[in-house]
């Protein structure tokens, strides 16, 4: 059977459907945008506040002995927000993994599934369906909080800055390309986790270990280990879309009718 994109559309829209009336998962999918958005805007209001203080000059020689000190303050400004940005990709990976690992995982716990796949729908359109279901969403709200972020930085750091600070060309290379892809990456993590283990829950959890490398990354550049740039993240990138490839060859050997019907039946 060919692959029909009307009927891997109407998977999305069925899980989209299920997704707007789970309204705990809705919150989830909101609550570490808002930390993530609020986090920075915070910092960056301290070092406006009092840019000629001797602790953020103190800061400032830390990260660089060479810094300019009267300008210390807008120094921090542009490292923290140049570190944050990896703070901001552990975004695109967890809510693709709490919807992914609802849609997939929760078929088999409602015992939806063998009825769905004794259906004209393919195994391909399955996983493309409910990947657009959770991919989808999560560019969008990857977007919202990257243009929250860009309006919030641009109001609270105005009075130092004189300029519009965000968005700047790492920030725009990395939401428009490294955010999908990483995106993607979680998304395939958290389908090919749950169509091991069939438990949403357990899936959740092995799946969301994959935040915990970026965690490390953002640790070694606020201790000033890893310096982060454009040329920083396209890396980064890169590697992502390695791993993504890998995901693709992965769950073309995983996901046909058998298998899906042994595993999660």
């Amino acid at each position: 059977m060919s692959f029909s994109v009307a009927r891997a559309l109407a998977i999305f829209r069925k899980d989209v459907l299920e997704l707007r009336k789970n309204r705990g998962l809705v919150w989830s999918m909101l609550t570490l945008p808002l930390v993530i958005v609020v986090t920075p805007l915070g910092v960056v209001w301290a070092y406006v506040r009092n840019p000629t203080d001797s602790g953020v000059k103190a800061l400032a020689l830390y990260y660089d002995l060479s810094v300019d000190l009267s300008n210390a303050a807008r120094f921090l400004v542009d490292k923290v927000l140049a570190d944050w940005f990896t703070i901001y990709l552990v975004m695109p990976v967890f809510v693709p993994i709490l919807i992914s690992s609802h849609a997939v995982a929760g078929e088999k716990e409602k015992r939806t599934l063998e009825p769905l796949l004794a259906s004209p729908v393919t195994p391909l359109e399955l996983v493309v369906g409910k990947s657009l279901a959770s991919l989808v969403p999560s560019v969008a709200v990857c977007l919202l909080a990257f243009s929250l972020l860009c309006v919030g930085v641009d109001v609270v750091a105005w009075p130092l800055a004189h300029e519009l600070v965000l968005p700047n060309r790492m920030w725009a290379f990395g939401v428009l390309v490294i955010a999908p892809l990483f995106a993607f990456f979680g998304n395939g993590v958290a389908v090919l986790i749950s169509a091991r283990v069939g438990d949403s829950r357990l899936a959740q959890q092995l799946s969301g270990l994959m935040v915990l490398p970026l965690v490390g990354l953002a640790a070694g550049q606020f201790a000033g280990w890893l310096k982060a740039g454009l040329g920083y993240y396209a890396l980064i990138g890169a590697l992502v879309l390695l791993l993504d490839v890998a995901i693709v060859v992965v769950a073309r050997r995983l996901f046909d009718r058998e298998r899906l019907m042994s595993r999660w039946g």
